[in-house]
């Protein structure tokens, strides 16, 4: 990829590159001054992609058995039998994998597309080293057969190579995830939570060492905790949090736990789950050894879909009154979930994907309004990891008249969030390799330590305290195009579409 504003390096590519945007100030007659400004930014990408590892807190549960099996079924290139033919290994579901970027128009006026990977380079899935902690001591290739997500025909080929595999004991706190969990929890850690901390992280710097690792990324895929209270005193400061693990306070999660390990080895640590994991004291942590973080919980099926049909009805003036959301499911999630306050984890997490949304357009509501959203979830075994979702959204329309727009949605869920769970670590990874610096500063600089640019993925997007939060699905994968765009000097995606649009050859493009 060429561009007359970048330059490749031996070990980067180095991009010179003018973001623009606006600023918006009230008048004094009611309207809005608006003013372009402009940042030159020098953004620096390094070309070596280091041997990588992904560490999965709840390796053996669904998710993780789902990604580990699905990691050496493409990468042993295997083929299985169904019921409607021969499968062969894919990543689709992965933005990282299965996806395209526009480049723009060649000389025929036809649209080229390439693979995201080839505006940068990124960690192949293939080439990662897998482990991590389960509650549950039982080998990846009993945990694939357990979870009931693949095809008997791949598991039997995959079984000799997971057999092998076990989660390393993980933190157990029985308060925190519901009591039906239990029986599972025979891979558990003695000891307090000081040592608990100390454990996850010799874990971390023994796996980095054993395989020669210059990258590791940690994601939790375990079970919804309940919410931890923000604590004067315990989780509200980064100090206070280190002095409340040495105490052993209970309100300290065991995603925390492993939240301030993974900051303290400097490594990114991403939530796949919907607990408040990040607490006050965690995010000053995190910034603090500017170390990345990301979150919170996989948006994979019902809540990504949401953010598409709400974006859509709110964008041409159509006025949602109801969002009524109903799912069931049978997996361990689904267990888990059955318990009141883990469920009330993931209902806070499903219910706010729709705020930036509606706020975007005062003309449909007042300030303060909203419409009713509602979310349910039931356990239901039967169904397995193939969740059911239900949908209604009730709407005004013109004139007072009413619209009504049901869905009903089937999605295995493991299938799902396992390529989720893949773009989260090679993304991660990807965004530690590139800096930025302006003409007034000094040296480099990362991105904040709160990854909102992982917003895509998840359901309730973290990002830096004052900043917007965005949960537009076609906004958030636009602002991570754009800036690897940005990365190779080319300009945002830009669909004006102009030279179609006016009389040919006057653009004189």
């Amino acid at each position: 990829m060429n561009a007359p504003n970048v330059r490749y390096e031996a070990d980067q590519i180095v991009s010179q590159y003018v973001y623009q945007t606006t600023t918006v100030d009230a008048a004094a007659d009611g309207g809005y001054v608006v003013r372009p400004v402009a940042a030159e930014l020098t953004l620096r990408t390094a070309t070596a992609v280091p041997r990588t590892g992904l560490l999965l807190v709840g390796l053996g549960g669904n998710n993780g058995s789902t990604v580990v099996a699905s990691v050496l079924a493409n990468r042993l290139g295997l083929t299985w039998k169904t019921r409607t033919g021969v499968q062969r290994a894919n990543y689709f579901g992965s933005l990282t994998q299965a996806a395209t970027v526009r480049l723009g128009r060649d000389a025929t006026g036809a649209e080229v597309q390439v693979p995201l990977p080839s505006l940068v380079p990124m960690v192949d899935p293939n080439d990662l080293v897998l482990g991590g902690w389960d509650i549950s001591r039982m080998n990846l290739a009993d945990a694939m057969d357990r979870a009931q997500v693949l095809e008997p025909d791949l598991r039997r080929q995959l079984a000799p190579h997971m057999a092998g595999m076990v989660p390393w004991p993980s933190v157990y706190y029985p308060d925190f995830i519901a009591a039906n969990q239990s029986e599972r929890a025979d891979n558990v850690l003695p000891g307090t939570k000081r040592e608990h901390l100390q454990r996850i992280r010799e874990d971390i710097r023994r796996f980095r060492a054993e395989h020669g690792l210059g990258s590791v990324v940690v994601v939790w895929t375990a079970n919804t905790e309940r919410f931890a209270d923000v604590v004067p005193g315990v989780n509200d400061t980064a100090d206070a949090l280190l002095a409340a693990i040495e105490r052993g306070e209970a309100e300290v999660a065991p995603s925390t736990i492993f939240a301030v390990a993974c900051i303290l080895e400097g490594v990114p640590f991403i939530n796949g789950s919907p607990q408040n994991t990040f607490v006050p004291g965690c995010v000053e942590l995190a910034e603090r050894h500017k170390s990345f973080i990301g979150g919170d919980d996989f948006k994979s099926g019902q809540t990504k879909m949401k953010s598409v049909l709400v974006d859509f009805l709110v964008g041409a003036g159509i006025k949602p009154l109801s969002i009524t959301s109903y799912n069931h499911l049978g997996n361990n999630d689904g267990r888990n979930l059955s318990a009141p306050s883990q469920f009330r984890s993931k209902e806070v997490s499903k219910s706010n994907v729709v705020d930036d949304m509606v706020a975007s357009n005062p003309l449909l509501y007042a300030p303060g309004e909203h419409p009713d959203h509602v979310v349910v979830i039931k356990y239901v075994p039967a169904v397995g990891d193939s969740k059911r979702a239900l949908d209604e959204y009730y709407s005004e329309i013109f004139m007072g008249g009413r619209s009504t727009i049901a869905i009903h949605n089937t999605c295995e869920d493991s299938l799902l969030a396992a390529p989720l769970i893949l773009d989260l670590a090679v993304l991660a990874e990807l965004l530690s390799r590139i800096t930025y610096q302006t003409p007034a500063m000094d040296a480099p600089a990362g991105f904040h330590p709160v990854l909102s640019l992982l917003s895509y993925l998840l359901k309730a997007p973290m990002v830096r305290r004052g900043a917007p939060v965005i949960n537009s699905l076609f906004k958030q994968r636009a602002a991570l195009e754009n800036v690897l765009r940005a990365c190779v000097g080319l300009p945002p995606v830009n669909d004006m579409a102009l030279e179609d649009r006016v009389w040919p050859g006057t653009l004189g493009l």
